[in-house]
């Protein structure tokens, strides 16, 4: 081989052994309707840990899925590497209940719990529902399959005494569908477990006269102490057009999870890109005010990953 073949044969090889040291790895976070707070929260999460992209070679983007139940399922087939879910799903998927029955998603981490979600019911103030029970006879959408929605809606309607079949018509649309259905006076009513101010509500109340209906009582009482992943709280007031007082209801936590098969190095850079700038995080969106770094370990259902794990612990909160 002459000396000019030696040096190419040589720079190739150099070149096929550098580029796994060098090469990006991506990650992408399933998130949920475009409208709602997953999907910002995605979008905020990414922006930080791809301002160390140079650093870390870890480059993260969002997908807008079908919510909670959609995101643990293509994480435990591998399909995602992070989602955003609702604690109460996230209980089920770790232990195999509900919709997971006697299929526990072993693989499956919490990263963080993020911020509170509250079960909103969304209403056409002329529909008069006034209390939870009203909706019998109604067009209420539940949310689409596989949503963290409709197992929340199914869950309290059992404990309610109440079944689907209840409802005049019980939809499918997915949350970010369900403002336009309802200017259109297509529905009366949806539900949405959702962060607080939301632009899904915001929409819904500048296109027609809305009311948030109270969800409680002595059996949603005994539903929230039964389910140890749920929490009494209030919508709080002057939030949307229309909407004068608190209202109460009941909530979970907004979780971060991810697989066993996700990479220590992955799950690390990203809680580090939040906690390094958690100020600036707190800032993206207003469903993060009340939030403390201490806050971000409360209501996790699966066990923590262990990239989480040693971080926290590098930053004494754990």
């Amino acid at each position: 081989m002459s000396s000019l073949g030696k040096k190419i044969a040589s720079v190739a090889v150099i070149s096929a052994l550098s580029v796994p040291a060098f090469a990006a790895e991506f990650i992408t976070i399933g998130t949920g309707s475009v409208t709602g707070t997953y999907y910002p929260t995605g979008g905020a999460v990414c922006r930080l840990v791809n301002k160390y992209k140079k650093e870390t070679k870890i480059r993260c983007s969002v997908e807008s899925t079908g919510g909670s139940v959609y995101n643990i399922n293509t994480i435990k087939n591998g399909e995602l590497d992070f989602g955003i879910a609702q604690s109460d799903v996230v209980y089920q998927a770790a232990n195999g209940t509900k919709k997971f029955e006697g299929k526990p998603v072993k693989k499956l981490r919490s990263v963080m719990a993020i911020y509170p979600e509250l079960f909103t019911l969304v209403t056409r103030k002329e529909a008069g529902i006034k209390n939870i029970t009203d909706i019998k006879g109604k067009r209420i959408n539940l949310g689409n399959p596989g949503s963290g929605n409709e197992a929340t809606a199914l869950s309290m309607f059992k404990a309610l005494g109440m079944s689907k079949a209840d409802l005049g018509f019980a939809g499918v649309l997915k949350a970010g569908e369900a403002p336009d259905a309802l200017r259109d006076n297509k529905i009366d009513g949806y539900f949405y477990m959702v962060g607080h101010p939301t632009a899904n509500i915001k929409d819904a109340s500048n296109s027609v006269d809305i009311a948030i209906t109270p969800i409680n009582g002595e059996k949603i009482d005994a539903f929230v102490k039964a389910n140890p992943y749920f929490a009494q709280a209030d919508v709080p007031a002057g939030l949307y057009k229309g909407v004068d007082e608190a209202v109460p209801t009941f909530g979970v936590k907004a979780v971060l999870v991810t697989s066993t098969d996700v990479s220590d190095k992955a799950v690390y850079t990203l809680v580090k890109a939040i906690l390094e700038n958690f100020d600036d995080f707190k800032k993206l969106h207003p469903a993060y005010a009340n939030i403390t770094k201490e806050s971000l370990l409360d209501g996790l259902s699966a066990p923590l990953h262990e990239g989480a794990k040693k971080y926290f612990k590098e930053a004494g909160l754990q």
